[in-house]
C-alpha cells in the first residue's frame, strides 16, 4: 500500500522493484479526511514504480520557479497557451523524450489510470531539449519535428490549461520530462495510458517542475485573485501565436 506524501497531497510508492498496482487504485483519486478538511490526491506518472530513473533532468519554464505560480496566459480561462518548457540533456543513450503535465489535486471520476492529464508530448527527438510557447493543438506538430501530441483528460489533442474550480485551494501542476532509451513508435494522438505503458522500464532520466494555479475570483480586481500570477506580456506582433481554444 502506498504512503501519502502529505506535502504534495499525492500517493507515493517506494523506489523498489516494480510490483503490480491494482487498476482500480490507479484510476481513483485518493481522498483523505484530515484536520482542516478533505484533501484529494490524483495519480502522477512520476510516482509510478515502473517509471523511476537514477539520473535527474532539470526542467525549467521562464518566470516559473519550483512551487511558484503559473501565469494566467497558460490557464484554460486565460489564453490557454502551452508554456515554453526546456530541460537538461539526458544520458548518451537517450533515444526520445516525453513531456507530461498532470494535476495532482483534481479528483476527476473520469480521469482513468493516467490521472488528470493537461498535456502530453511524446516521441520527442533526442536532440530536442525544449518545447515552444503556444504549441498548436495538433497530433503531429512541426516543432519539434517528429514529435507527437496525445489526448488530454478533456478529450482534446495537445494542451489544455489549468481549470480548477473557483474557491478551491491552489492546484499543483506537475510538468514532467522523461528521457527514454528507446523511441516510442506510437501513432500520433495516443491516449496517456498507452504512452505510459510503452515508457515502462525504459526511463533512464527524468525531472519535474511543480507549479500552482488558483482559479481567479470573479470579484478580484481585473479578474485576478491574489496569489495567482499575472498574465505575461503579449509577444511581439510578428511572432506567431497559437489560436485560443
Amino acid at each position: 500500500m502506498p504512503a501519502l506524501d502529505r506535502a504534495k497531497g499525492r500517493p507515493t510508492w517506494p523506489l523498489t522493484a516494480w510490483t503490480p498496482v491494482p487498476l482500480a487504485f490507479m484510476a481513483a483519486a485518493v481522498v483523505l479526511v484530515a484536520s482542516g478538511g478533505i484533501a484529494a490526491a490524483a495519480a502522477i506518472a512520476f510516482d509510478r514504480p515502473d517509471l523511476q530513473a537514477p539520473a535527474p533532468l532539470q526542467v525549467t519554464v521562464p518566470g516559473v520557479a519550483s512551487g511558484g505560480t503559473l501565469a494566467a496566459n497558460y490557464a484554460f480561462d486565460g489564453r490557454n497557451l502551452s508554456p515554453p518548457v526546456s530541460w537538461s540533456e539526458g544520458p548518451p543513450q537517450t533515444r526520445s523524450y516525453v513531456v507530461l503535465m498532470q494535476d495532482a489535486d483534481a479528483a476527476s471520476p473520469g480521469a482513468g489510470p493516467a490521472g488528470v492529464v493537461h498535456w502530453l508530448v511524446y516521441a520527442i527527438p533526442p536532440k530536442a531539449l525544449a518545447l515552444p510557447r503556444g504549441m498548436r493543438n495538433v497530433a503531429s506538430p512541426s516543432n519539434p519535428l517528429g514529435s507527437s501530441q496525445g489526448r488530454n483528460t478533456h478529450d482534446s489533442l495537445g494542451y489544455s490549461g489549468p481549470h480548477p474550480l473557483v474557491g478551491e485551494p491552489a492546484h499543483h501542476y506537475h510538468l514532467q520530462v522523461f528521457a527514454l532509451d528507446r523511441p516510442l513508435r506510437l501513432r500520433p494522438g495516443a491516449d496517456a495510458p498507452v504512452v505510459l505503458n510503452a515508457m515502462a522500464g525504459h526511463v533512464i532520466a527524468r525531472g519535474e517542475l511543480v507549479a500552482t494555479y488558483v482559479a481567479p475570483s470573479p470579484d478580484a480586481p481585473h479578474g485576478r485573485q491574489k496569489g495567482t500570477a499575472p498574465a505575461e506580456p503579449a509577444p511581439p506582433a510578428a511572432a506567431p501565436t497559437a489560436p485560443r481554444l
